[in-house]
């Protein structure tokens, strides 16, 4: 899964990582890489149930360390704004929802001859 934290969003970037099946994430008010002693160097992930998923949903990402051999986590908000955007990143992104979308239209309709 591909996801990328920020401290905020152009609504155009956030919809073209949306769009590309990228996750954008927000950190907490009062949070950012500096405070949470961030450098660049570890590694992240989250745990996330995409099924589960709802629009602006707190997620916990996983924070490792291979310098310090240390994980942690934190609390960032998800930023599928909309129904729409949420149907968009559970297929991968707008292309894969579009030709399934389109798949399953001309199997109803083959069906129907």
């Amino acid at each position: 899964m591909k996801f990328v934290v920020a401290e905020s969003f152009e609504r155009i970037h956030r919809s073209n990582l949306v769009g590309m099946g990228i996750l954008p994430c927000q950190f907490k008010d009062g949070q950012n890489a500096d405070s949470l002693g961030l450098t660049g160097k570890e590694q992240f992930s989250l745990d996330l149930t995409v099924s589960s998923k709802t629009c602006r949903q707190d997620v916990e990402v996983t924070v490792f360390d291979r310098e310090k051999n240390k994980t942690w986590t934190f609390t960032v908000m998800s930023r599928l704004d909309t129904e729409p955007e949420l149907a968009y990143y559970k297929n991968g992104g707008i292309l894969p929802y579009v030709l399934r979308k389109l798949a399953r239209s001309k199997n109803v309709a083959n069906s129907k001859i």
